[in-house]
C-alpha cells in the first residue's frame, strides 16, 4: 500500500491493524497493515517498502493519517537458531501495543 493511499485507506475503514515490524539488531522500522479480510499490505512509496530509522518516524506518519495505535512485532531469530518454528507469524503473540 502506497503512502498516500493510507489516509485514504483510514477514512473509509474502520477494522483494520498496523503493526510496526523490526529485526533484532536493526535499528529500522516497516509498517504493515492487515485489513478485516486478514490481507497484509506493506506500507510502500514508489513501490518500494518503506524502512524508518526511529519509532518517532513512524508515529509521526501514522498521525498524519490519523492513526494513534499500532503494534510492535520484533522478529528475534532465537527460535529458528534452536530449531523451533518462530512465533512471529502470530501476531496474537509476539505483539506489544504502542499508543501515541
Amino acid at each position: 500500500m502506497e503512502l498516500k493511499a493510507l489516509k485514504q485507506f483510514v477514512d473509509s475503514h474502520d477494522n483494520f491493524e498496523i503493526r510496526v515490524i523490526t529485526h533484532s539488531g536493526s535499528g529500522f522500522y516497516q509498517l504493515e497493515l492487515e485489513d478485516v479480510e486478514g490481507k497484509r499490505h506493506m506500507l510502500t512509496q514508489r513501490s518500494k517498502p518503506i524502512m524508518f530509522r526511529s519509532l518517532d518516524d513512524i508515529y509521526l506518519e501514522l498521525k498524519r493519517a490519523g492513526i494513534y495505535r499500532a503494534y510492535l512485532v520484533q522478529h528475534v531469530p532465537h527460535d529458528e537458531m534452536i530449531g523451533r518454528d518462530a512465533h512471529y507469524s502470530e501476531p496474537l503473540t509476539s505483539r506489544m501495543p504502542l499508543v501515541f
